[in-house]
């Protein structure tokens, strides 16, 4: 381990780039990346990539999410009839059609839908998505979901899922597996077994 002081990854870069402008200067001409080999031996380090790894400057630990926001996700659900799809998604889940869009009569239809503050979006554009997927859903209230599908004929059934949950999976009639999942009320905090918590 070097007697240096450690930098971080960014004050390593920034003496790198100071070391390029330096050379730069007196008409050396040095890339990006010899410079980052440069100070990390300067560091007494093996190399730039020891460097990183030893002082955090992984993807992760680099980037910055300064003026980035990410949004709820929306999932695209392939369908092949649209009677069918608002007949499951509408009728039987409960979800309620925000917008529909074609770019003319006769063309594929993608729409909205919403419940619960959920949003799906349904698209019969070949290419949006591939029929035989499954979406993950968090739920509170499976118990509510389950006797409301079964009243309107579901035999859809509440099964035991892995790391302290249970859920509900149904099938629409494209393929497509929405797994409802509720985790359970006396699960305990601590990180259930075969899970690795990275954060």
């Amino acid at each position: 381990m070097p007697n240096t002081p450690m930098p971080t990854t960014p004050q390593a870069k920034r003496m790198a780039r100071a070391l390029r402008e330096a050379l730069a200067a007196r008409d050396i001409a040095v890339t990006h990346s010899d410079a980052l080999e440069f100070v990390a031996k300067s560091l007494d380090y093996a190399d730039w990539n020891t460097l990183a790894a030893r002082t955090g400057g992984g993807a992760a630990a680099t980037r910055s999410d300064a003026g980035v926001e990410l949004k709820l996700a929306v999932p695209i659900i392939r369908i092949f009839d649209v009677e069918k799809a608002k007949s499951f998604y509408v009728d039987l889940l409960g979800f309620a059609i925000e917008w529909e869009h074609r770019f003319g009569e006769g063309y594929p239809l993608y729409m909205q839908i919403s419940r619960a503050g959920l949003r799906l979006h349904l698209s019969e554009h070949h290419g949006d998505a591939t029929p035989g997927s499954a979406v993950y859903i968090p739920v509170a209230g499976l118990d509510a979901l389950f006797n409301e599908l079964r009243a309107k004929g579901s035999h859809a059934a509440i099964e035991e899922g892995p790391g302290e949950t249970r859920w509900l999976q149904i099938l629409d009639p494209f393929g497509n597996r929405l797994r409802f999942a509720e985790r359970k009320a006396d699960a305990p905090a601590a990180t259930p077994e075969g899970y690795t918590m990275r954060r």
